[in-house]
């Protein structure tokens, strides 16, 4: 969801069904984290979704950037995005760290300004991340 945002390209992995989408994840994170990930929790790929996967360089995140995309995928979003985009669920950003990346340092700058304001900042407390608008 997040790619699809920052390369305004939804859904950035489109896929016809699950093994599709497999293909279309393994075309951008490359294949040998793929078989990493597999080998790592001892699991085997059905072997024609294998021969569907194939074999798949990891493309620089450079690659989907745009003139029309160029403002929302700066290097913090690039590398928020690259924290989030893991085969493995245990490499993944968890949530925790999510909120304390540098992508988000400009909504805790906002809510730290309004509170010192006089704003109190008794909202949610969750933190929703930079606006859409």
């Amino acid at each position: 969801m997040f790619a699809g945002m920052v390369f305004r390209r939804e859904p950035f992995f489109y896929g016809h069904d699950n093994y599709d989408q497999l293909v279309k994840i393994a075309r951008v994170l490359g294949t040998d984290a793929l078989h990493a990930y597999l080998q790592k929790y001892g699991i085997e790929l059905d072997p024609q979704l294998e021969a569907l996967v194939g074999r798949h360089q990891r493309k620089p995140y450079s690659r989907f950037v745009t003139p029309e995309n160029a403002h929302l995928a700066n290097a913090e979003a690039i590398d928020f995005l690259d924290g989030l985009l893991r085969y493995d669920h245990a490499e993944r950003l968890t949530a925790k760290e999510a909120m304390a990346h540098a992508y988000f340092a400009p909504v805790r700058a906002a809510e730290e300004a309004a509170r010192k304001a006089g704003g109190g900042g008794g909202g949610s407390g969750g933190g929703a991340g930079p606006s859409t608008g």
